[in-house]
């Protein structure tokens, strides 16, 4: 099993203009995610949220789930989220894929049955792809420093 990994400093930067308890949310969030799959890509965003992308390998339909910080709360997101086994009715939304657990307390996330959506997620993401997984345990970044 992989030990935490630092958050790439371009994503750090706009991080670090939110709320404490967002960033402490959010932080622990990430380590919660990873600690369920270690080997997680990374994909980072800044265009009407900050958000991290967890993804199989690099490309971004092979995410699982996501993590969008906005300006009071944050949300883990499932890419797929209406074919998940949602047996305790956590995920929320009314897209066509899309699926979302908000978060306001660790409470939220740190729990079995979370534990078990992602690792539905995560197992379906992989079934779902053509291609072999290559690339594990990387941070690729589309934010850019102004």
């Amino acid at each position: 099993m992989r030990s935490s990994r630092p958050i790439h400093p371009n994503f750090q930067y706009w991080l670090d203009m939110k709320e404490q308890y967002l960033i402490e949310l959010f932080c622990d969030l990430r380590q919660f995610i990873l600690s369920v799959y270690p080997d997680s890509n990374e994909i980072l965003y800044h265009t009407h949220a900050l958000a991290t992308v967890f993804s199989i390998s690099e490309k971004m339909s092979d995410a699982f789930c996501v993590v969008p910080v906005y300006t009071n709360h944050l949300n883990l997101g499932f890419n797929k989220g209406t074919v998940l086994n949602d047996c305790d009715n956590l995920l929320v939304g009314i897209g066509k894929l899309m699926r979302h657990v908000p978060i306001q307390k660790p409470e939220d996330y740190r729990n079995a049955q979370i534990k078990m959506l992602l690792q539905d997620a995560i197992n379906f993401t992989i079934s779902d792809t053509e291609e072999p997984i290559t690339t594990r345990g990387k941070t690729v970044s589309k934010i850019k420093i102004e």
